[in-house]
C-alpha cells in the first residue's frame, strides 16, 4: 500500500483518468509518468548515497526502525515518563502555612492617565 492506496482504488484512478484524458492525449500523460518515477527514484537513490557518504560508517549502525515516528505511542511515553520520576510526597492544604503580605515599596502607578493625575498634555505646535 502506497500512502494508504489499495489496488482496487489505483485501478479506479487509471479509469477515471482513462476516461477524462482519452485515446490522443493518454500515452503522453503515461510517459510522462514513468519518466517522473524514473527521476524520482534517481533522486531518492542519490540522496541516500549522499546521506551515508556523509555519515559514513555510522549509517550502518543506525536501527532505523526506533526512529519511525509511527511507533510513537504519546500516551505511552507520557506515562513512561511519569512513572520514571520519584514519587512525590503529598501535601494537603492544611500543612501550607499562607505567606505573609509583602508591604509595596514604591506606588503603583497606573498607565493610564485619568483626570485626577493633572491635565492632558497638550502641544500647541502639532496641530
Amino acid at each position: 500500500m502506497i500512502f494508504g492506496l489499495t489496488i482496487e482504488k489505483l485501478l479506479l484512478i487509471g479509469l477515471v483518468a482513462a476516461l477524462l484524458l482519452g485515446p490522443e492525449r493518454l500515452p503522453r500523460y503515461a510517459e510522462a509518468l514513468a519518466s517522473f518515477t524514473k527521476r524520482a527514484r534517481e533522486w531518492v537513490s542519490t540522496a541516500r548515497t549522499r546521506v551515508r557518504d556523509e555519515m559514513g560508517e555510522d549509517f550502518d549502525d543506525v536501527d532505523w526502525r526506533t526512529l519511525d515516528p509511527r511507533q510513537y505511542d504519546p500516551r505511552r511515553i507520557i506515562r513512561e515518563a511519569l512513572l520514571d520520576d520519584a514519587p512525590v510526597a503529598s501535601v494537603t492544604a492544611s500543612q501550607v502555612q499562607p505567606a505573609a503580605p509583602v508591604p509595596p515599596t514604591t506606588p503603583v502607578r497606573s498607565p493610564f492617565r485619568g483626570p485626577l493625575d493633572g491635565p492632558t498634555p497638550y502641544d500647541s505646535e502639532s496641530t
